[in-house]
This record gives structure tokens, C-alpha cells and sequence, in this order.
């Protein structure tokens, strides 16, 4: 008892402190052991509920398809009667293969010359589509208006606009050359160069995400620029390509991940043939010959693992460089 006949209050075992206003503060209420409320429990099962065509179009085209192709790289299997176990005899069948090494290498050639050049020229026609004059809604009209153009339908235009005999190519070539015809189809390199040609006439897809991303560099930073002197070229380097650089990543993952795929313009302009001599066999046209050409879906499946783990390999590999290049930020220096 104290002096004024009242206990005073002393702490004793865990007993929870006082709060400031004189009431016991209750321990810390503990994470990860929080049971769902019957409203929470409502809610989540609405959410399932609505996105369930989605997850059933998941487990049904994707995740079912996938796995059923893994199963049957390890198979040989026609598509009549049952597979059968082969193992691990498809992968080595492939490695052993001189026409996926054919394919490959004209798929890479592709990649390494459409990729690049596809980039360059979508942030070309970006920057033009970014220019503040009158015109500039139907110039980006007529830039984007290619992308729209089917490609088994590029593809026809291209056959006749390169024909040796009657083919604008060549017309033009005779102004200035001595008259001999110049058929790009049917060589190994020329075709692929040709198909490279094709893919720029579908840049406006990656034009417009370009823009999207210089519409969104802050105009303050190139009024500092040009106080401080910076020209053009300089706010080119210093500004613009730093803070594009993140759909710049954007755009080198699509367009490596569709230059992995080439196969529609290849597959028309050989007539669905992918004649090695010519130069148009590509991994995915090789790929499409085994499965319905030979009938060889367990090849066919392996080749597409094989095509899958490559594609993957190279994602990581491009997000692991990116932390050299790509910017998230606005830093003044």
C-alpha cells in the first residue's frame, strides 16, 4: 500500500504494457497466422469464379500442350497408335542432325541482322512520329500502316516485286547496272536477306511502344540540356537513349523471341518447301517439315524443347546484360 492507501501498479511476469491513455496494449498480433474472414473468403471465391475461363484456357492451351510435347520428345510417335519410348534418343538424334546445324545457323544469321536492324529502324520511325508538326497524325498513319499488311500476304508482294524477270528489283537495277537480272530468291544469302527486308515492314508495332516511351521523357530534362548547351546529338545520347532503354529491353526480347520463330515468310516464299540449297530453312520451318512434313511429331517435340531452352537461355542472358544499360530512373548529374 502507498501512502494514500491505493496499490501502485508494478509490471509483474509478461504482463502487456500501459498504452498512453491508461489501457493495456495487447501483444503484437503475430504475421502469417491471419485466418481469413467469411468476407474474405466470399471475395476470393468471386475472383476465382470470374477469371476461371482464364485459368481453365491456361490448363487447357498452354500448360497441357506444353507438357504433352515434353512427353513426347522423349517418344517417337507418328500420330497414329501409341508413342513410343525412346528416351533421351531424340536429343542426340538432333545434336547429330547437320540440318538443325543449317537451320540454326540461318536462324541466327537472321537474328543477329533483323534484330538489330529492326530496333534501329523503329526508333528512327518513332522519332519521326514524335516530331511536333501538323502532319504528324497521318504520319504516323503511313509508318504504322505496313505492320498491318499480313505476312503471308508481304510475303506474295515481296515474290513478285523480286521476280528476275518482270520484278521491280531488277527494273531498277537494269537503270544503272548492265541489265543482268539479280535473283535474290534463289540464293542462300540473298533470301534471307530478302526475308530480313520483309521483317522492317512490320517495325511499326515497335515504333508506336517507342513512342509510347518518348512521349514519356519529362520535356524539363532537354530544357535543362539545352541550357547547360547540349545539342541534338548530345540529348540523343545523354537523354533519350538512357531513359528509352527500358523498352528498348522490351523491344530486344520480343524481337529476338520472334526472330527465334521466323517461319511464315520462309515457308511461302519456297513454296513450303525450305530447300536447305536455298538458304530459307530455318529452325522453325525444319521443325514444321519433321512434324507434319514426316511425320515425326516426338522429333518435332524435341526440337521445340530445344528451341524453348534456347529462347530462355538467351532472355536470361539479355536481362542479366541489362543491368549494365537499362535505366528506371531520372538522375541529374
Amino acid at each position: 500500500m502507498t501512502a494514500t492507501g491505493v496499490k501502485a501498479r508494478v509490471p509483474v511476469g509478461d504482463a502487456p504494457p500501459e498504452a498512453a491513455d491508461g489501457t493495456a496494449e495487447g501483444p503484437p498480433p503475430e504475421r502469417g497466422r491471419r485466418r481469413l474472414s467469411r468476407t474474405d473468403r466470399r471475395d476470393l471465391a468471386l475472383g476465382l469464379k470470374y477469371i476461371s475461363p482464364w485459368i481453365v484456357g491456361i490448363l487447357v492451351f498452354v500448360v497441357y500442350p506444353v507438357g504433352y510435347s515434353i512427353y513426347l520428345s522423349f517418344t517417337r510417335y507418328s500420330g497414329m497408335g501409341a508413342p513410343t519410348w525412346v528416351g533421351l534418343g531424340n536429343y542426340v538424334t538432333a545434336f547429330a542432325d547437320p540440318l538443325v546445324a543449317k537451320s540454326t545457323g540461318n536462324t541466327l544469321f537472321y537474328a543477329m541482322i533483323a534484330v538489330p536492324l529492326g530496333l534501329v529502324v523503329a526508333l528512327v520511325l518513332a522519332l519521326a512520329m514524335n516530331q511536333n508538326v501538323r502532319e504528324v497524325a497521318w504520319y504516323r498513319t503511313i509508318f504504322y500502316a505496313p505492320s498491318l499488311i499480313p505476312a503471308f500476304a508481304m510475303s506474295f508482294i515481296f515474290i513478285v516485286f523480286l521476280n528476275p524477270q518482270f520484278g521491280v528489283f531488277n527494273q531498277v537495277l537494269n537503270i544503272f547496272g548492265d541489265g543482268a537480272n539479280v535473283n535474290l530468291l534463289g540464293d542462300p544469302t540473298g533470301v534471307k536477306i530478302a526475308i530480313i527486308m520483309m521483317a522492317q515492314l512490320g517495325a511499326g508495332n515497335a515504333a508506336l511502344i517507342f513512342l509510347a516511351g518518348l512521349r514519356n521523357v519529362p520535356k524539363t530534362v532537354y530544357e535543362a540540356a539545352r541550357v547547360d548547351g547540349a545539342g541534338p546529338m548530345r540529348q540523343f545520347r545523354s537523354i533519350t537513349l538512357p531513359l528509352l532503354s527500358p523498352v528498348l529491353l522490351f523491344n530486344l526480347i520480343t524481337g529476338v523471341s520472334g526472330a527465334l520463330q521466323v517461319f511464315t515468310e520462309a515457308y511461302i516464299v519456297t513454296n513450303g518447301t525450305g530447300d536447305p540449297d536455298a538458304g530459307a530453312l530455318f529452325y522453325m520451318m525444319y521443325l514444321y517439315k519433321n512434324a507434319f512434313g514426316f511425320a515425326e511429331l516426338g522429333y518435332a517435340s524435341a526440337l521445340a524443347v530445344l528451341l524453348f531452352l534456347v529462347g530462355l537461355a538467351l532472355a536470361l542472358l539479355i536481362f542479366w546484360c541489362s543491368r549494365r544499360f537499362v535505366n528506371y530512373d531520372v538522375e541529374a548529374s
